[in-house]
């Protein structure tokens, strides 16, 4: 069965090699050791008998959140894995009086902007050349909690 937990110090080790798999600029260890000290940080993985899936991360900032990272093992997609960790995340939002939510997305990242448009987020803008290799636009989306 799968879980949705808080990512502990004992899951850096996968969660860097999700992150390797899954982007052409990973996030490193360190990154993610950071991120666990950071009182606005947010991180969410998926595991089952140990394995963890995927992860999802997010910052709080006032009142919005951003979802700074969503992340799942390709042999574990289409099947809810990255729907359960928004879901998981929206439900945190809820919770800490957060009332929007935000996030980029590669612009031609169909699967992941169709996933977000289910959660209702909506395209607001672009950020040019945001990413890197290869480089590529960004579309800023948000969602109204």
């Amino acid at each position: 069965m799968v879980v949705i937990r808080s990512v502990r110090y004992s899951d850096l080790d996968q969660l860097t090699e999700i992150e390797k798999i899954c982007f052409s600029l990973p996030w490193t260890k360190n990154s993610f050791e950071k991120e666990l000290n950071n009182d606005l940080a947010y991180y969410q993985c998926a595991e089952e008998d140990g394995i963890i899936m995927g992860h999802m991360g997010m910052w709080r900032i006032l009142d919005e959140c951003h979802i700074t990272n969503v992340a799942v093992l390709p042999k574990y997609r289409k099947m809810g894995i990255a729907t359960s960790l928004i879901n998981k995340m929206i439900e945190i939002c809820k919770c800490s009086e957060i009332r929007a939510m935000t996030l980029e997305v590669r612009e031609s990242n169909f699967q992941a902007i169709n996933l977000y448009n289910k959660f209702g987020f909506v395209a607001a803008g672009k950020r040019p050349g945001y990413y890197l290799e290869p480089v590529e636009d960004a579309i800023i989306m948000w969602k109204k909690i």
